[in-house]
């Protein structure tokens, strides 16, 4: 791993803004953020002063909440493949109202910033592809149950929409708690009773909240831990099956086994780790040689406009019920390695004909680099499944060196044929969690597709303002949003509104645009906005980076955190991040 240090393209002259007393008082060369953590990464170091200039940024607190505004907002609609003007304003609505009384709250449980709890689920949403409604929702619901903020208030201030999730998800948290008894039959009972009654998406964002909790159990009694996760294996792990969040049930049921069964999710990770070799994750591995061999070939390039390799391991979970309850031994699961490949033919006539003549093509080209196992290999382009569904399953031994690994499992596919999967899911989906009556399966299928539809019209974009054929970048979202009246420059009054806002003092608005006006023209123009928005970038890395190289010298150095020294360290740290 490369060590990263921080860049950005800051002008000068705000340097020589900047009043000495004003300066952070921080160790030298650093200066530190309490922030949510982020997952970008930052080329070569440019201007020595573009840590010092960032950091007198967040000098007042209008400024910080700025910086985490704006972050948190660019962080999140990044995530977020589609959206419109409307759905933007939804969030930075949400974000505005959020992050002031996020702020003033007390720590969670965890040890965690209610802030950094909120934007974790926010985060987790996003990634799901879930609607602004949803996401607002998970930004708030944090708020919400810490009494700071009401459902009326969330209607006035933000809409119907967020309300209304907002009150059918903590209906839907309250579901495990009608049964005393939680065995099978009445687990199963409440999984349909979601399913029937409640908005789907209200289901899916209690979904990501209970992986949220989950990921931080630590703090926990282990008694708590257990009785919690067996909560999630009967209830949350098949209900997320059934809405079809396949992302979700995975690491859920994987959090829960190990919770749940410590010393045996030991044995099968220990056993699926033991196939890694080097730093990088085995599937990584394989999944860039294909790639790039796939990338490479000019007969299929001829045939495709894109290229997408996904990757991924079967979970800890699974694989223990193959090996226990399944009687298979470990040389006979073949697929705790998977690879997709999906291809988007050229547009054309004959679209269909020509994407599986490059299905097959790739087919070739795997079989160039590993040994294809033909008693496992299943074409459903030729024979389609009943149900319509298209692919080519092929499994390949990519032992190497003498040196045994498992099999991996690759399915090969066109984009219109992962969309008619993924279609087809949601019907299997449902009779993996639980729902085992094919007429009821279909009807539950139908009230999940009304409501993302319905969700959807509301959240048509507003007719557009700009001429057809031109793109918004999405970082200029942010600044089109604090551009209250649209003459493409941020004013000090539009500037102070939005701090103000915030909760913060108006005031602070003037130290900042000092700061950030490079022309000082007295207001900010897009490119001026960008540089800034390049430095929240920055700042929001810092934090991850250091936890990376901590890691990384705790293993090389074999230096342990209860070392006197850097204990005091830490504490000091931790004291200035209390005070700041």
């Amino acid at each position: 791993m490369e060590l990263h240090i921080p860049t950005a393209d800051f002008p000068l002259h705000s340097f020589s803004k900047i009043r000495v007393s004003t300066l952070p008082k921080f160790p030298s060369n650093l200066f530190f953020l309490q922030r949510h953590r982020s997952r970008n990464a930052f080329s070569t170091l440019r201007h020595p002063v573009a840590a010092a200039v960032a950091a007198v940024t967040l000098e007042q607190p209008g400024g910080k909440m700025v910086v985490e505004l704006v972050g948190a907002f660019n962080e999140l609609t990044e995530r977020m493949k589609v959206a419109s003007s409307n759905s933007y304003a939804i969030l930075f609505k949400s974000l505005k109202l959020s992050i002031p009384l996020l702020q003033a709250l007390p720590l969670s449980p965890d040890g965690r910033s209610p802030l950094s709890k909120a934007l974790s689920v926010a985060l987790i949403l996003a990634d799901l592809q879930m609607d602004a409604e949803v996401i607002s929702a998970g930004i708030l619901r944090e708020v919400l149950e810490a009494g700071a903020v009401t459902i009326y208030e969330v209607k006035d201030r933000i809409g119907t929409g967020t309300a209304h999730l907002l009150h059918e998800s903590l209906r839907v948290k309250q579901i495990p708690s009608k049964v005393e008894d939680l065995d099978d039959d009445s687990a199963a009972v409440l999984r349909k009773f979601c399913l029937t009654y409640y908005d789907v998406r209200a289901v899916i964002l209690d979904l990501s909240l209970r992986l949220d909790m989950m990921r931080h159990l630590d703090y926990l009694p282990r008694y708590q831990q257990q009785m919690l996760s067996l909560e999630v294996m009967k209830i949350h792990v098949p209900l997320a099956h059934a809405v079809g969040t396949n992302f979700l049930s995975l690491e859920l049921e994987d959090l829960s086994f190990r919770y749940l069964f410590p010393y045996s999710y030991q044995y099968v990770d220990t056993w699926l780790r033991s196939h890694e070799t080097g730093s990088k994750p085995l599937i990584d591995v394989y999944r860039e040689h294909l790639l790039q061999s796939l990338m490479a070939d000019h007969l299929l390039a001829e045939m495709v406009d894109d290229i997408s390799v996904k990757g991924r391991y079967k979970s800890r979970y699974s694989t223990m019920k193959k090996l226990l309850k399944d009687g298979r031994k470990p040389e006979e699961i073949n697929d705790i390695l998977g690879l997709r490949v999906i291809l988007k033919p050229k547009s054309g006539v004959n679209t269909s004909k020509l994407g599986e003549k490059a299905c097959y093509r790739t087919r070739e080209i795997v079989r160039s680099l590993w040994k294809e196992m033909p008693h496992r290999t299943k074409d459903y382009i030729a024979k389609p499944k009943a149900n319509g569904y298209k692919s080519l399953h092929m499994t390949v031994d990519v032992s190497d060196g003498g040196r045994t690994k498992p099999l991996m499992e690759i399915q090969i596919r066109t984009t219109d044929m992962d969309m008619m999967a993924s279609g087809g899911t949601a019907s299997h989906s449902l009779y993996k969690g639980g729902v085992t009556d094919p007429e009821e399966a279909k009807q539950l299928k139908a009230i999940m597709m009304a409501a993302a539809e319905l969700a959807a019209l509301r959240l048509k974009d507003l007719p557009s303002t700009h001429p057809k054929g031109t793109e918004i970048n999405q970082r200029d979202q942010a600044f089109r949003l604090l551009d209250k009246n649209g003459d493409g420059r941020i004013s000090i009054e539009e500037l102070m509104e939005v701090m103000e806002e915030l909760g913060a003092q108006g005031e602070d608005a003037r130290e900042m645009m000092q700061l950030l006006d490079s022309n000082s023209d007295g207001s900010l123009s897009s490119d001026e906005f960008d540089l800034f928005q390049n430095q929240v970038e920055i700042m929001r890395n810092l934090e991850d980076r250091d936890d990376q190289y901590r890691t990384m010298l705790n293993e090389k150095l074999q230096i342990g955190e209860s070392i006197g020294q850097i204990q005091a360290y830490r504490k000091e740290i931790d004291d200035r991040l209390a005070l700041s």
